[in-house]
């Protein structure tokens, strides 16, 4: 998950739509869980990397080796060190510290880019949300400019990064419109498997919208970038909208477009049991 902030000479105007006003402290704990570390208990480092929301563990193994993370002002190279909260770690300029966790489920519109910031000043899925936790977020994976739909934000590195690894196979469901109707063998072919230039890609659950012109359902268990567009360029047409509309087992229910909304709790231990990581204990929230 990139760090970085958007970086401009003059302040930019808060988008305080609804699902994105700010939130006082009492409502902002309900929807938070405390990482449950004393001041002065000792974790090691990429492990307080991974849960200040910076990257997942192993590329906080790699930053080490780079010589990017320092401890109290010292560039450090051993990668099983450990640190407490006492101690000031800054990763490449950056200081981190122990925030409690946040998700969040965004329903990304359209010309908004995936990234938590954009040298062109282009809005990005942050100016989406930039009110609405008081902690800083990132995306999960990306979405295209011009591809609508589900996102999570998180600062729980652990999470974002198994639910971006291919090994676990995390289910995403597209509504895809064409600017041709492809045939019923065409449809087919995707969950047979179409072969691209990096490799084949299979589709599951295809199923044609009855109701709405040059449509079509699919879901798909890997991330590559814009897999579902090359697919549909396989057979020599071209997406015109794209809108994920499910990501591993959450929904847009309720959540109109350029809006957000809080992870359930229980919806946020499926998603940590999905990738075999630990529940929560909100009571600790």
């Amino acid at each position: 998950m990139k760090n970085r902030r958007r970086k401009s000479n003059s302040p930019k105007k808060s988008k305080r739509k609804e699902g994105s006003e700010p939130f006082k402290k009492k409502d902002r704990a309900k929807n938070t869980v405390s990482q449950d570390y004393s001041v002065s208990e000792k974790i090691r480092i990429n492990k307080f990397i991974a849960h200040a929301g910076l990257c997942s563990r192993r590329e906080a193994d790699r930053l080490i080796e780079e010589g990017k993370v320092t401890v109290n002002g010292k560039v450090i190279s051993e990668l099983g060190m450990k640190v407490s909260q006492k101690d000031e770690i800054v990763v490449d300029g950056q200081t981190l510290s122990l925030e409690p966790f946040v998700y969040l489920l965004l329903n990304k519109s359209k010309n908004t880019i995936t990234t938590t910031d954009d040298e062109k000043g282009r809005n990005t899925v942050m100016d989406e949300v930039e009110t609405a936790t008081g902690y800083r977020v990132y995306p999960v994976g990306r979405l295209d400019r011009n591809t609508t739909g589900l996102l999570i934000l998180t600062n729980d590195g652990d999470l974002a990064h198994r639910l971006m690894h291919p090994s676990y196979k995390v289910k995403k469901t597209y509504e895809v419109t064409t600017d041709r109707t492809l045939t019923d063998n065409e449809l087919s072919a995707f969950m047979k498997g179409v072969e691209l230039e990096d490799g084949v890609a299979k589709g599951h659950n295809v199923k044609r919208f009855a109701d709405v012109k040059n449509t079509f359902l699919i879901s798909v268990f890997e991330g590559r970038n814009r897999l579902i567009r090359r697919m549909v360029e396989f057979h020599e047409a071209e997406v015109t909208k794209l809108k994920r509309t499910e990501y591993a087992g959450l929904n847009l229910k309720e959540v109109g477009n350029g809006r957000w909304r809080y992870l359930k709790q229980d919806e946020i231990n499926n998603l940590r049991k999905l990738v075999k990581l630990d529940a929560l204990d909100f009571k600790k929230g």
